[in-house]
């Protein structure tokens, strides 16, 4: 069964998304009964890039994420850890510069971006901690990080809800068109397993960022991390 486990090797990680890269879009929009168009809308407003701008987009995937940023102007670098991403990613959008790279040991100089986004990918880093340093690195001064990532529903009753779902029914949904069902318990799992809106922000801020605020999407599902270098 091709998935990955908690404690998150790398080479488990990607080869699990190398698996699930061709439906993976699908997937997504169906799991998340289509508020991951409205998630990634939010993202762009946040990063705000301006023509010309440059902006890393790590664990970009097929590179959905990275294409509104290229229609605004900015110069976007699609950039993930599967191969198999990469690859349905320049099949979907010849026109972005995928790049193959590890979030914990980026392939870019020293403040090189405007802006750092990552959706949904750093609960699955092996060392959040290096890879928050890293973003750090390579963002000009006064640059700005934005991260999007599963976070934790504010209201109780919910949150019991929104777990159950997460367990049950997504690996059934995901089986039913046409994922790998076992990837989808381990992305489950390590949702459930990830820190809540304020220890991510703790953890953001420890690694050197400024500014760190966030902003709850869906009741909390999801949360929007801000910070400045």
């Amino acid at each position: 069964m091709n998935r990955a486990t908690l404690d998150k090797q790398p080479t488990d990680v990607a080869r699990m998304f190398d698996g699930v890269a061709a439906r993976y879009d699908l997937t997504n929009d169906v799991l998340s009964l289509g508020q991951d168009r409205a998630w990634r809308t939010r993202v762009v407003q946040a990063v705000d890039a301006q023509p010309g701008q440059t902006v890393l987009d790590i664990a970009a995937g097929t590179g959905t994420s990275s294409l509104p940023f290229e229609r605004l102007g900015a110069h976007v670098v699609p950039a993930d850890f599967s191969i198999g991403m990469l690859r349905q990613g320049r099949k979907q959008y010849p026109s972005l510069a995928f790049t193959a790279a590890d979030a914990t040991r980026l392939p870019f100089a020293d403040a090189s971006f405007d802006a750092v986004t990552m959706s949904f990918g750093l609960r699955n880093v092996v060392r959040v901690d290096l890879a928050l340093r890293e973003f750090l690195r390579v963002t000009k001064p006064g640059g700005r990080l934005v991260i999007c990532e599963f976070s934790t529903p504010v209201n109780p009753a919910f949150r019991k809800v929104y777990s159950e779902y997460l367990m049950v029914a997504l690996p059934k949904i995901a089986r039913r068109v046409g994922s790998n069902a076992e990837s989808y318990v381990y992305l489950a799992e390590s949702i459930q397993a990830w820190p809540d809106q304020a220890g991510l922000g703790a953890q953001i801020a420890a690694a050197g960022w400024g500014g760190v605020e966030w902003q709850n999407l869906t009741g909390g599902i999801v949360a929007l991390h801000r910070a400045t270098k």
